[in-house]
């Protein structure tokens, strides 16, 4: 007799892989909310929805996830993750696959607290799945209203939820504190300072005026890394380069902008999200030759994009970027001296 599959299991790994081929949000959906509502129910309790025919009448599960569950009961990987399954990524050169074995975690990823599309423990997960040491939690701040960024006590809430969650996992994985603080158009940020100072990893990113006049952008870009809260500096000229909202990059004078953050100690981005791959490679080479530090980080929205630290990495290797400048292939007691000193 075929023993059952892991049903919940297997909507979340279609799920994954969904995310990690960046398809649409409302297919995703469909699977985590399924596995959502099934991983409250005893695998013996869904066989018998599925002999039953009862399963479909769950809200929440569909058709084609039902369809799926009824496969994995029967013991058979269901049908469309083999699909899914049979996309293998494009292999990377040696320089690239090094890099991402050195990956020791990831210093920007969001949560549904902000605009993510999954909750803090689902992305802490997937992230020890991806044997990381440690993820980063860098939800928006409040001005970015349109990715529901956290206000001061919105993430004072949410320091203690990681905190219980740390405690609950024991050695061996941490997550870490953060946030992608947003740069007011005079280069200050857009959280109190004292919270800043809690936090293990302050990004630092522009989103909005992303055509202000080179002058003016290059002092606002200049004022924020002059802050000593701030540990990267994310996306770094705000390009998107695929899909519907296609921007060119924002203009500053790069020379100065990546001399001061060598001279602070403030790590450029390798953003890895497909539609930035941010900065572009003339400006990491520049950012190489100025001195710079380096962090590699999928700007995950939701756990399947934890998977897309390649993109970045094959950039990195690309322009010859060493693997010590790399921030987030230290350890996690390592990242923290450098962050908090």
């Amino acid at each position: 007799m075929t023993e059952t599959r892991d049903a919940v299991a297997d909507l979340r790994r279609i799920a994954f892989l969904l995310e990690r081929a960046h398809e649409s949000t409302y297919r995703v959906r469909a699977f985590r909310t399924a596995a959502a509502v099934l991983r409250r129910r005893d695998p013996e309790e869904i066989a018998q929805l599925v002999r039953t025919g009862e399963l479909v009448r769950l809200k929440g599960v569909g058709e084609v996830t039902a369809k799926c569950v009824a496969e994995s009961v029967r013991g058979e990987p269901p049908a469309y993750l083999q699909k899914l399954e049979a996309i293998e990524p494009s292999p990377l050169d040696r320089a690239a696959e090094g890099l991402l074995e050195a990956i020791c975690g990831d210093c920007h990823s969001h949560t549904d607290a902000s605009d993510g599309g999954s909750p803090l423990r689902e992305m802490v997960e997937t992230a020890q799945a991806l044997g990381h040491d440690y993820l980063v939690i860098t939800d928006h701040s409040p001005r970015l209203t349109v990715a529901n960024g956290l206000s001061a006590d919105r993430l004072r809430a949410q320091l203690e939820d990681i905190a219980e969650l740390n405690a609950e996992l024991g050695t061996g994985f941490r997550v870490l504190t953060g946030i992608e603080v947003d740069i007011n158009e005079d280069g200050s940020l857009d959280q109190d300072e004292d919270l800043l100072a809690q936090l293990d990893v302050v990004v630092a990113s522009v989103h909005s005026k992303l055509r202000m006049p080179r002058a003016e952008m290059t002092e606002r870009m200049l004022t924020a890394i002059d802050n000593p809260h701030v540990d990267v500096l994310g996306h770094c000229t705000g390009r998107m380069v695929t899909g519907n909202r296609k921007r060119p990059e924002s203009q500053f004078d790069a020379d100065a902008v990546f001399a001061a953050c060598a001279e602070r100690g403030v790590a450029v981005e390798v953003n890895s999200r497909p539609e930035r791959l941010d900065p572009p490679k003339r400006l990491l080479r520049l950012a190489l030759d100025a001195g710079c530090h380096f962090t590699i980080d999928t700007d995950a929205h939701a756990p399947g994009q934890l998977d897309w630290l390649r993109n970045g990495c094959e950039r990195a290797a690309e322009c010859e970027v060493p693997t010590e400048r790399i921030m987030n292939t230290w350890p996690a007691e390592r990242l923290l001296t450098r962050t908090r000193g």
